[in-house]
């Protein structure tokens, strides 16, 4: 059994004002495994008042200092990759491959912005004015549950490339793998401070970082719902605001796609992260002139997708995280049954030979239309939906009917014209024959998928606000 009854404020583990104890789950079993003790709005005024008392020294420190931090950081967390990894497959129920490159992102994040920092540079000309690139202050990071860890040192990362001091709202359902990085960060030997973790339910810990005057920034992932509440929040004080949300993203397979490599890319674009992912390519746009090819593509593909125990190196689609989630899947394929959709492949309960756990029958429906909910809606499960077009401009017409913008792919034999498709395609961030990420490339969403951007110069900029000086000095 778990039981995580710390937090970390000011440079040292300490016990919540917080009492409420939250039981963690293993999902693959349904079965506790640990309790932990959550923190409260008391908890995260103290760990935003240790911030505030940390920035004026850290946001002094030059570039080199800051690199060599990160480059400490960094080396804390690979340490415990093999830690983390176990954590994230018992605590989340990662297929074990996916747990591996999810423990080792969240150091690369760490040594990518160090690399980045050390060609970065804090002022430039602007015709007869210097710009000088300032922190902000204390930053809120909040982060959510199906990237726990990955979130953490990417969002910390970045507020500390900047001299940002911070306070992070993890998810209360990762309480373990959250454990484990702050454990690997206090080894690093930041001050006290610049970075606390406060362990808390949104509508508490989350509410009051939204909402606190001394916090300058705030960077979230997670739900289009609640980043609306917390952009709202932060409206009265001005605060400065990256959201990263929700997701309905398309897959076009144009008509001149090897459809025997396109549709085995497009099912991994689908169930990535065992579909819980917001750049889950879910709705997967075909032309009706191969849709039949297409469909036994897809019930070949997807008979031979393993779901079920995240140990087994087999296993390409886990648990969903929680009974909650679970249901709301089922409820989602209820909702696509009753709208009149048709399973190609899936359906309602648990996989065959599953009895217990939170798992899901990986689903695809054809007969789908672009605006059925389960075409609309972040599913979030592996439950994906195949719409036929009839020509390319239907096919960019339907990938943008969307109130999402997030990520889109776009795969085809003929470069040229994949890159023009996607050049016309409202997203963030458009995958050309690839399922491949680029950690200096922005990252965030159009329309209600998000505002601002993360990773690269564009995520250290959203941690800093531009000065321009200007004057006439004595010689």
């Amino acid at each position: 059994m778990q039981n995580i009854d710390q937090i970390y404020i000011n440079g040292a583990f300490v016990t919540p004002h917080g009492e409420e104890l939250f039981e963690l789950f293993n999902p693959a079993t349904a079965q506790v495994i640990g309790r932990v003790r959550l923190a409260d709005a008391e908890d995260a005024r103290r760990a935003i008042a240790a911030a505030k008392q940390a920035f004026p020294a850290f946001a002094a420190t030059d570039k080199a200092t800051r690199v060599a931090l990160l480059r400490r950081m960094h080396a804390e967390v690979q340490a415990r990759e093999d830690e983390l990894t176990a954590a994230i497959i018992e605590e989340y129920g990662a297929p074990v491959s996916r747990a591996k490159w999810m423990a080792a992102h969240a150091a690369h994040v760490l040594q990518d912005a160090a690399q980045l920092l050390e060609g970065y540079d804090f002022r430039r000309r602007a015709g007869s004015a210097e710009v000088v690139m300032q922190p902000l202050g204390v930053a809120g990071l909040i982060t959510p549950w199906n990237s726990n860890a990955g979130f953490i040192c990417g969002k910390l990362a970045a507020a500390i490339a900047a001299g940002c001091t911070a306070v992070l709202k993890p998810s209360e359902m990762s309480a373990w793998q959250t454990r484990i990085v702050t454990e690997a960060l206090h080894a690093a030997g930041l001050p006290p401070g610049v970075f606390n973790i406060v362990t808390g339910r949104g509508e508490t810990v989350g509410a009051e970082i939204s909402a606190h005057p001394d916090v300058a920034k705030i960077s979230f992932t997670g739900s289009t719902a609640v980043g609306k509440t917390i952009l709202r929040a932060g409206a009265e004080t001005l605060k400065r605001v990256t959201l990263e949300l929700g997701g309905k993203s398309p897959v076009l397979v144009l008509d001149d796609a090897d459809l025997a490599t396109a549709i085995p890319m497009a099912i991994q674009a689908g169930f990535t992260n065992s579909g819980q992912a917001c750049i889950a390519g879910t709705r997967i746009l075909v032309p009706q002139a191969r849709l039949a090819e297409v469909e036994a593509l897809v019930q070949t593909v997807v008979g031979r997708t393993r779901a079920g125990d995240p140990r087994d190196p087999a296993t390409e689609v886990g648990p969903m995280v929680s009974q909650r989630q679970w249901e709301r899947v089922q409820r989602y394929i209820r909702i696509g049954i009753d709208e009149g959709a048709q399973l190609l492949v899936g359906g309602e309960g648990l996989p065959p030979g599953l009895q217990a756990g939170w798992f899901v029958r990986p689903t695809v429906f054809t007969g789908v239309h672009n605006q059925m909910r389960i075409a609309r809606e972040e599913i979030f499960g592996p439950v994906l939906v195949l719409i036929p077009y009839r020509d390319e401009e239907d096919a960019i017409a339907i990938a943008n009917d969307t109130p999402y913008g997030l990520q889109a792919y776009v795969l085809s034999s003929n470069s040229a014209r994949a890159q023009a498709v996607a050049a016309r395609i409202d997203a963030g961030r458009v995958l050309v024959n690839t399922l491949a990420h680029e950690p200096l490339a922005p990252f965030g969403g159009f329309k209600q998928s998000g505002i601002g951007r993360e990773y690269g110069s564009f995520g250290l900029e959203a941690f800093l606000e531009p000065k321009s000086v200007l004057g006439v000095y004595p010689a």
